[in-house]
């Protein structure tokens, strides 16, 4: 009876040990993952946007904005979004509440959530910075982080950058989004945002 119990006991144990090598290992995965994108990013950034913005003044009618410090609250009721895979049955409503804070002429800090493309809620945290315009457009990127995506870290948080264009007029705002596909447990849209400025 004692050497039932202890094989039983023993069973247990390389269980438990099973699952928490499978649970580092996917942890492991996970920061490897987020090392490269953000390494990417960093590289794109350097190597791409900095250069790009020490020239703009040469790029035709493209601008470099100078950033000076503001002090603006802005409100949004979500996205509209255009999903490329358009036979998905995916969520183009993408109803919510956001915020942002802009504290300079090129940079903000957002937070939200939202009804995303699975139909299930999301809630974000990021940073815009739209260091170059276009005419009246301001062009940039907005990075941070999202969750509530099934098969993306199985709905919890990941990070993201996403090229940005935005607009204003007055107190009204409209930022144009272009959300990259990944394989298939993100897909890629071009999402509408409007805003309104509460101060």
């Amino acid at each position: 009876m004692l050497c039932a119990q202890q094989s039983v006991q023993r069973r247990k144990l390389l269980i438990v040990l099973s699952i928490s090598a499978h649970g580092a290992g996917c942890f492991v995965a996970w920061v490897v993952s987020v090392r490269n994108f953000i390494l990417k990013i960093t590289a794109f950034i350097f190597l791409v946007l900095i250069p790009a913005i020490a020239t703009a003044e040469t790029l035709g009618s493209m601008t470099v904005i100078e950033s000076k410090p503001i002090n603006e609250l802005w409100l949004n009721p979500g996205f509209y979004s255009y999903h490329f895979q358009t036979d998905k049955g995916l969520n183009n409503r993408n109803i919510g509440l956001g915020g942002e804070y802009r504290y300079s002429t090129v940079g903000s800090i957002t937070l939200g959530m939202l009804d995303n493309s699975n139909n299930k809620m999301s809630h974000y945290a990021g940073w815009y910075w739209q260091p170059l315009a276009l005419s009246r457009v301001r062009l940039g990127a907005v990075m941070g982080v999202i969750d509530g995506y099934p098969k993306m870290q199985n709905g919890g948080w990941f990070v993201i950058a996403i090229p940005t264009a935005s607009i204003e007029y007055k107190r009204i705002e409209a930022n144009l989004l272009m959300i990259p596909g990944y394989k298939d447990k993100l897909y890629g849209s071009l999402s509408l945002q409007l805003k309104f400025r509460v101060f």
